[in-house]
């Protein structure tokens, strides 16, 4: 199968879409099929994309006013001629805003089926950075998803959510997660007495420092007695995050093997951001063999047993999220049977397990195209 995955964006960029984007394109290698991938291009200085699994074609782009870590495609007949010179059977589109409209206008034009990954909750993002704008943005993505073949949502509440607000074919795509990366194994002593070394109890956040991630709710948990709050992510709200988290350690952007280490070596994890679609640090917490505390709201929902697997609190309470960390710090027992059975829980949750139900998804759209052609 010729796939064309258009994305927002890619690696050398570290968020959701990237690292989906890229685990994608992965597995349908390993399937023997031949995706293309089609993404902005980095900002000046960027590795190249020497570990891309397959051909990458680069979109002239700008950073994001305010955001310059988000890059934005530009007008570009790049698109179209990458579309044409690989004939796909099917165009993937990852999570589509502005490259991936301009997707979604190509495969019509060319009559390819084409399979929307939902991954960004633009709705809030409005409330977060405008104040205003959600009926705005669920036009946009009304008309984006309601274009094509197929919606994938990542969880049940992005599920519900996109369903309530009228997108049409919705189904649900989870997302996986390197459970031999992620793995309890990789806990680090002497990593650990470094980031606590009067044996503190380590909760760490892992993610964006951006608004929309509510990061300045762990300032309670700064103030616990025997806690240690380490935050591992860079982005515009930095600045202000060391002075809102009073004896924080920020390490910065991590990735790969390092922050693997980084996030076995946690005692709790706790995650802030109420609009999560998916939340995929929640994933590698738990693979990890760490408990997790987490917002009930989006995709934590689905991740995250309460009781079993963690705690979940009331979005942006950070009374809550306060109460949970102390009541998990003062229970090593219960911390231990929390993580023990998150890391059961998400061991057949592979990359190769959820990339073999997209591929299938791919196949269902195929066949629906044929059948309304010989209709």
């Amino acid at each position: 199968m010729r796939v064309v995955i258009v994305t927002e964006s890619f690696p050398p960029d570290v968020n959701g879409v990237a690292h989906c984007a890229l685990q994608t394109a992965r597995h349908l290698v390993d399937r023997g099929h031949l995706p293309l991938v089609v993404a902005p291009a980095p900002a000046p200085g960027s590795s190249p994309d020497t570990d891309a699994p397959c051909p990458v074609v680069r979109i002239p782009s700008l950073p994001l006013p305010g955001y310059p870590q988000v890059r934005v495609a530009l007008p570009s007949r790049r698109l179209a001629a990458a579309l044409v010179a690989h004939r796909p059977d099917v165009i993937h589109l990852a999570s589509p805003f502005v490259l991936g409209v301009r997707g979604m206008a190509a495969a019509a034009r060319l009559g390819v089926p084409a399979v929307a990954v939902y991954q960004t909750d633009l709705a809030g993002y409005a409330r977060t950075y405008v104040g205003a704008g959600e009926a705005a943005a669920w036009r946009r993505i009304r008309s984006v998803h309601g274009a094509a073949d197929r919606t994938l949502a990542p969880s049940s509440a992005a599920r519900s959510d996109l369903e309530e607000h009228g997108v049409p074919r919705v189904r649900l795509w989870p997302r996986g997660v390197d459970t031999v990366r992620f793995r309890p194994q990789h806990r680090d002593e002497t990593l650990r007495r470094g980031l606590a070394p009067n044996g503190e109890l380590i909760v760490g956040y892992v993610g964006r420092l951006a608004p929309e991630k509510h990061v300045e709710l762990l300032s309670g948990v700064c103030g616990l007695a025997g806690v240690r709050v380490v935050v591992v992510g860079d982005g515009p709200s930095q600045a202000h995050l060391t002075e809102a988290l009073p004896g924080a350690v920020f390490l910065g952007r991590r990735t790969g093997d390092e922050l693997a280490r980084i996030f076995a070596s946690l005692d709790l994890f706790v995650h802030t951001g109420p609009f999560e679609t998916f939340c995929q640090t929640v994933q590698e917490a738990m693979a990890s063999g760490v408990p997790v505390v987490a917002p009930a709201a989006g995709g934590p929902l689905d991740l995250v047993d309460h009781g079993r697997t963690g705690l979940l609190v009331p979005p942006r309470d950070a009374e809550a999220l306060r109460e949970a960390v102390r009541a998990l710090a003062a229970d090593p027992a219960r911390r231990a049977a929390y993580g023990a059975t998150a890391r059961a829980t998400v061991e057949g949750r592979t990359w190769a397990a959820v990339g073999d139900r997209l591929i299938a998804h791919y196949d269902d759209v195929l066949a629906d195209r044929k059948t309304a052609v010989a209709a």
